[in-house]
């Protein structure tokens, strides 16, 4: 048994220094569980939603979970929103020399570096079973990601008797359409666990542009039509409880780097490999803490933005878990624009059936997260 253990362990330390030199798209938090406690999931997400967090932890508890849940998140990155509403309300009839100016101040927001809107949604079933020491789970599920932002920069132009602006947003969005089925083992009285999924993924990309002479851009009609392909992804992912207070996991998310085909010749968009790391620790039976960390930084579907999320969350559950109480917070240390995100939910259980809200706010640069989830454990 030990030496099946430190085979295991070689190989997720493999296929992690394998992807060690690697980025990706963003990693989006999946459960409102999760977006309570700030985004962190990989070490603490034992049920269904544990096919997204991390295989490893389907195999940390013998229970059958159920779980049908939608996340959506937003990134306003230096106030690009409401710098196109200020557009929306300029009179573009007016060629005066003051107005001009007005819009030009404005257009020069946009043309920021880092200046950008992005979206991250998820949504779907999770099933999770098990037999034994093995677990397993399948989904079906769709994680999307898309951005928004000026390729080259906006100028504006005075006919004399009108403005009008020159150039316009591109706009870059990814539906990772899913099929999963993930597969646990653990060791030891489930003091160690690894874990595999394999995803069957239709990539829906899209890439279009918008016009910034109305301000209220369309952003659904604006992306087009998609261009779907199909790819295969591999996930990884082990966990290690030295102690019933601590729980250590580590994830490494399609370590194959599935690509798909875009409705521009010779551009594909590529899942590349995610590594993220986490710890839980139960200072009490009823509290948890804990905290996730990207390993890497991903890429985004934004040029020049990365994403290296740090999240920290707490819960506290109350009578047996009837109710759950979360909050914790989290920050893109790779953006020098990112600001701390705080983030709160709650949970309820009534015998199996459990219902679950999070989300968070960035008040100043206006980021939003919401999540809910319901659940039937047995």
């Amino acid at each position: 048994m030990k030496k099946l253990v430190a085979v295991s362990c070689l190989a997720v330390a493999s296929g992690l220094s394998w992807v060690g030199a690697s980025q990706a798209v963003e990693f989006a938090t999946v459960g409102a569980r999760a977006a309570g406690m700030g985004g962190a999931g990989v070490a603490v997400t034992s049920d269904a939603y544990a096919t997204y967090w991390n295989p490893a932890g389907l195999a940390m508890t013998k229970t059958v979970d159920v779980r049908i849940g939608v996340a959506a998140q937003g990134i306003d990155r230096l106030g690009v929103k409401d710098t196109l509403d200020e557009i929306d309300k300029i009179d573009l009839n007016d060629a005066s020399v003051g107005n001009q100016a007005r819009l030009q101040s404005l257009i020069d927001k946009v043309n920021r570096p880092g200046a950008s809107v992005s979206a991250i949604g998820a949504g779907g079933l999770y099933i999770k079973g098990y037999f034994g020491d093995h677990a397993f789970g399948v989904s079906v599920a769709d994680v999307a990601t898309a951005g928004m932002f000026a390729p080259t920069r906006l100028t504006v132009a005075n006919s004399g008797t009108a403005l009008s602006v020159n150039g316009q947003l591109a706009l870059q969005g990814l539906e990772a359409r899913q099929a999963t089925f993930s597969y646990a083992y653990a060791f030891l009285d489930r003091t160690f666990s690894i874990g595999v999924t394999g995803k069957l993924i239709q990539g829906a990309a899209y890439n279009g542009t918008a016009t910034v002479t109305n301000g209220d851009v369309d952003i659904t009609d604006s992306l087009g039509k998609a261009k779907l392909s199909t790819a295969f992804g591999i996930d990884v992912g082990a966990i290690y409880r030295p102690s019933s207070w601590l729980r250590m996991g580590i994830v490494a998310k399609d370590i194959n780097a599935p690509s798909f085909d875009t409705k521009t010749a010779g551009q594909q968009f590529k899942l590349e490999p995610q590594v993220r790391g986490g710890i839980a620790v139960n200072p009490w039976e009823t509290l948890t803490l804990t905290a996730d960390m990207d390993i890497i930084s991903n890429r985004t579907l934004t040029p020049g933005i990365k994403s290296q999320v740090l999240s920290v969350g707490a819960e506290q559950t109350i009578f047996s878990e009837m109710f759950s109480l979360r909050a914790g917070a989290f920050k893109n240390t790779a953006d020098a624009n990112s600001y701390i995100t705080p983030t709160a939910g709650f949970g309820l259980r009534l015998w199996a059936l459990r219902v679950d809200v999070g989300g968070g706010y960035d008040f100043r640069e206006r980021g939003a997260l919401a999540s809910g989830t319901v659940a039937m454990t047995f």
